[in-house]
């Protein structure tokens, strides 16, 4: 019998009764009210077992899991339309840790919440720019941008949207799924794709994780497959289709 159950808990009442009540077969009225007491334990048990659950991010689930997140962030993270606890919990606890205020800190939010790296431009960075001279890092339309020192503690970025499953039960223009009053197909906006991440995601990503007094000027468009990524021996894309140049991965 399992640990907690009706039957463990009037065994265990059981155990510790006088000798003169007699075995479970001999006394059924003493049987009866063991386990009438052993059904009320067994449901304290069992709620006990829930609560000590909750009080770890890592077990927690449900309402407790949503209710952690507003502990821990506020308004800032909560669950996405959709979202099971095992994502909800994967999130709160990459968030607990994140690292903040540099560089990677960027490319690391921003890859954990679309699927896909920015691009960073620095002006004042060389290793964005290029330097005449330094092999493979310079060429127009290729690789390096213009820098400018008049630009201090400003970045570009470039961040992708990530891919979504749409919205579920729901066909698009041109699909013979339905029609007016009948069918698969209804008035939607972005908030009702599942999973979605909205720009407005994008933007407080960066902002809660950009080195205090630096402006990130930020771009924000779909996800194109880049035809050549050129990666150094360091882990610099040389390469990008937009032009942006350098960036640390």
């Amino acid at each position: 019998m399992p640990t907690g159950d009706v039957q463990d808990i009037a065994a265990r009442l059981r155990s510790v009764l006088p000798p003169w009540f007699g075995d479970a077969a001999g006394s059924p009225v003493v049987g009866g009210v063991l386990a009438g007491l052993g059904d009320g334990h067994a449901a304290a048990y069992t709620l006990l077992q829930q609560v000590i659950g909750q009080t770890r991010i890592r077990t927690a689930s449900g309402g407790f899991l949503d209710l952690i997140a507003w502990d821990f962030f506020g308004g800032r993270l909560s669950r996405r339309s959709g979202e099971s606890d095992g994502g909800l919990r994967t999130r709160i606890l990459a968030e607990i840790v994140r690292p903040r205020s540099t560089r990677g800190s960027v490319v690391q939010a921003l890859s954990d919440l679309t699927g896909f790296a920015p691009v960073i431009f620095e002006p004042t960075r060389p290793l964005d720019t290029g330097a005449y001279g330094v092999a493979a890092t310079l060429g127009y339309g290729m690789a390096g941008g213009y820098g400018s020192l008049a630009l201090p503690a400003q970045a570009f970025v470039t961040a992708y949207r990530p891919a979504t499953s749409g919205i579920p039960l729901v066909a698009g223009y041109g699909s013979p799924a339905g029609g007016y009053g009948g069918g698969a197909i209804q008035w939607a906006n972005l908030a009702m794709v599942q999973g979605a991440v909205l720009d407005s995601d994008i933007f407080a990503a960066i902002d809660s994780v950009k080195p205090a007094g630096a402006t990130l000027w930020t771009h924000i468009t779909n996800w194109s497959n880049p035809t050549s990524h050129l990666v150094s021996d360091d882990g610099y894309v040389l390469t990008t289709d937009d032009g942006y140049g350098l960036l640390a991965l």
